[in-house]
């Protein structure tokens, strides 16, 4: 504050230096910010506290967001269809049910039609080795076909899928599961299978574990018949019109719904996170992470500036503009975001590389960064109006009376 006020008193109050001495004093005010900055080190210490939980609140439920928005659309995303057909009422493709069979080749006989994929996905009971059972989803995949097959496989193979009782698990589940990894044998519906494929990454939404097989064993383990599926994966023909193929399956199926890829995706995306309470949960977290942060850094800038009342009233009485009094605080506010984002944003990328390998899905995106990047930025800065608010009543003749 003393270069500040030592600047300003140089020209005097009134004469031709004026402008000269606003000029200089503007220059100061990145100077004099940092020095009120890092003058109290305990005060810098707890705004940098608030401003790091918040980001890390705000990211880690942003970053779960967009997570559980992978999860549940991760296997429709791996199935390059253009048209789904769905037993009718199907709320997402989480919640799975057989059609009555025979629709594959109503689809195939319509014009426009190029092939179909027939996918069954049903809940069905895991018998660990070592007793105990455990529910997850099962998801039959016509890989004999050269169909959808799992990826990110890191043991095992898809051709040996191809085996009786062969399926492939997520290795994040093999605990769940009860089971040490590849070769492992268990019971599905009290039928014996083997382990044949561990991938890596492919989680569920539901935290139930995806078990993938051929689709021959997957209807042989929840008793479907030989033609019936859950999904009817339809692929257009090249230069087909994908509304007026639809329409036409529609006509040949209207106890069924045919939804396009993107319909079915959103269609799944918007039963979970708003017609449940997950969605909303998320989104207050993130709110109450917003919330905390400006409280704290606002309680906090506003002390700040309080102690530094006197200083600020000596400036405005030696000539000093109120333009030059908001520019410190909002250079200290600007400061702290940008310190405060680099150690959120390491430890938040520390947080998500501990948990890459478990169930919990964080996901970071350039996206996220960027607009994490600006909240904090204008958390801070929000947070520095209510300090602004109070120098601006500050009084400049106050200092004579002292």
């Amino acid at each position: 504050m003393a270069d500040a006020a030592n600047t300003v008193g140089a020209g005097g109050l009134n004469g031709p230096a004026v402008g000269e001495i606003n000029a200089k004093t503007i220059k100061m005010a990145p100077k004099l910010a940092y020095r009120n900055l890092f003058h109290d080190r305990l005060s810098l210490v707890v705004t940098l506290v608030g401003i790091v939980f918040s980001l890390i609140l705000v990211a880690v439920q942003c970053g779960l967001y967009l997570g559980s928005e992978q999860k549940i659309a991760t296997v429709i995303d791996k199935t390059p269809a253009d048209l789904w057909v769905v037993p009718y009422g199907t709320k997402s493709f989480d919640d799975p049910s057989l059609l009555s069979g025979r629709e594959k080749y109503t689809v195939l006989s319509t014009p426009g039609v190029e092939s179909v994929e027939e996918m069954v996905v049903s809940f069905a009971s895991w018998k660990k080795p070592e007793g105990g059972k455990k529910a997850f989803i099962l998801v039959g995949l016509d890989t004999a076909r050269g169909g959808v097959q799992p990826w990110n496989i890191v043991e095992g193979s898809n051709a040996a899928l191809g085996a009786p009782s062969a399926v492939a698990v997520d290795k994040s589940y093999l605990k769940d599961l009860g089971i040490d990894g590849l070769g492992a044998h268990a019971e599905i519906n009290l039928q014996r299978v083997q382990v044949a494929a561990l991938t890596q990454g492919i989680r569920s939404f539901t935290t139930l574990p995806y078990v993938f097989t051929s689709i021959s064993n997957a209807r042989k383990y929840v008793d479907a018949a030989p033609e019936q599926a859950t999904y009817q994966l339809v692929k257009l023909a090249p230069g087909a019109d994908i509304e007026t193929v639809r329409n036409a399956i529609a006509e040949r199926m209207p106890d069924n719904e045919v939804l396009t890829h993107t319909e079915f995706r959103d269609r799944s995306l918007n039963y979970w996170m708003f017609n449940t309470a997950a969605g909303a949960a998320l989104i207050a977290g993130a709110a109450l992470g917003v919330i905390v942060g400006v409280v704290i850094v606002a309680q906090t800038l506003y002390s700040s500036t309080k102690d530094h009342l006197n200083e600020f009233a000596t400036l405005r009485a030696l000539g000093a503009s109120a333009s030059y009094i908001h520019a410190v605080i909002l250079i200290q506010a600007v400061l702290s975001a940008l310190i405060g984002y680099v150690i959120g944003f390491t430890l938040t990328m520390l947080l998500i590389n501990a948990t890459k390998n478990s169930t919990l899905n964080i996901v970071m995106t350039p996206k996220l960064a960027f607009a994490l990047f600006l909240l904090t930025l204008g958390m801070c800065i929000f947070a520095a109006i209510s300090a602004i608010f109070k120098v601006t009543r500050i009084d400049p003749a106050g200092v004579f009376s002292r």
